[in-house]
């Protein structure tokens, strides 16, 4: 249920189209619905602005297959993210206009065009190629909340003229969301360069001592540049999330 939807039903009631029974029908399962293995927050997007978006690891595809069932009986877009490839394969029959981003490893759902709610681009910087696949789940994520998204690909520190090319998009962007393993060093640079929020994520990609994305998770924690917010390491949801509230101030 969204701001829209809900104003729709209110306009139906008040103009006589809709009885009051239809309306409460309408709304039986707000603010939110058991479906057994979830209970599913309808209410989310008019809270929250963002709607219920399904975290799929962990989830058997039974579940997953009950949750999207029940949002798109909603004319909901689902999003799902952190899903097997098998999974994704499992769930095409139930719901064939689905697509998923192997890259992402996320599945998505639109039934509708989703509305364009940021007012800027969300840049979408990643240090390098091994960066990629956390750097598209915040793509596909920023998308589905109705962002505009550009990215820029293998960028980092070892190279910093590489970088240094991109400034006028650097400078062009609302918000900027720097993905980056090893040392995480590119979100303070990136920082240091741009009056515009900068959302950092650490990943996991490194060597022994880089101990599974800590070393850039404390690296990007203890950044110079001053104004950087840090997510979870390999978080490129929780970033996108993120980048999309500030996108729409």
């Amino acid at each position: 249920m969204n701001p829209e939807h809900l104003a729709i039903i209110l306009t139906s009631v008040q103009q006589g189209e809709l009885s009051v029974d239809g309306a409460l029908q309408r709304l039986r399962h707000f603010p939110s619905q058991d479906v057994g293995c979830a209970q599913i927050d309808h209410h989310r997007q008019l809270r929250q602005g963002m709607p219920e978006m399904i975290f799929g690891a962990g989830k058997t595809v039974g579940q997953i297959t009950t949750i999207m069932t029940a949002m798109a009986e909603r004319g909901s877009n689902v999003l799902v993210t952190r899903l097997d490839p098998e999974k994704a394969e499992s769930l095409q029959p139930a719901f064939p206009d689905a697509a998923f981003n192997a890259e992402a490893r996320c599945l998505t759902l639109e039934q509708k065009t989703p509305e364009e709610r940021g007012k800027g681009t969300i840049l979408i910087v990643s240090a390098g190629t091994s960066d990629m696949p956390v750097a598209a789940e915040a793509i596909v994520t920023a998308r589905f909340l109705g962002n505009r998204v550009e990215q820029i690909v293998d960028v980092g520190v070892a190279g910093i003229h590489r970088l240094l090319a991109r400034s006028e998009q650097l400078a062009a962007a609302a918000v900027i969301i720097v993905v980056a393993g090893m040392e995480g060093a590119l979100p303070s640079v990136v920082g240091g360069l741009v009056d515009k929020p900068v959302i950092a994520v650490p990943t996991s990609v490194g060597y022994g001592a880089s101990f599974g994305g800590i070393a850039a998770l404390l690296g990007m924690l203890n950044s110079c540049a001053s104004g950087v917010t840090v997510v979870n390491i390999d978080n490129g949801f929780g970033a996108a999330c993120a980048a999309s509230l500030i996108n729409r101030v």
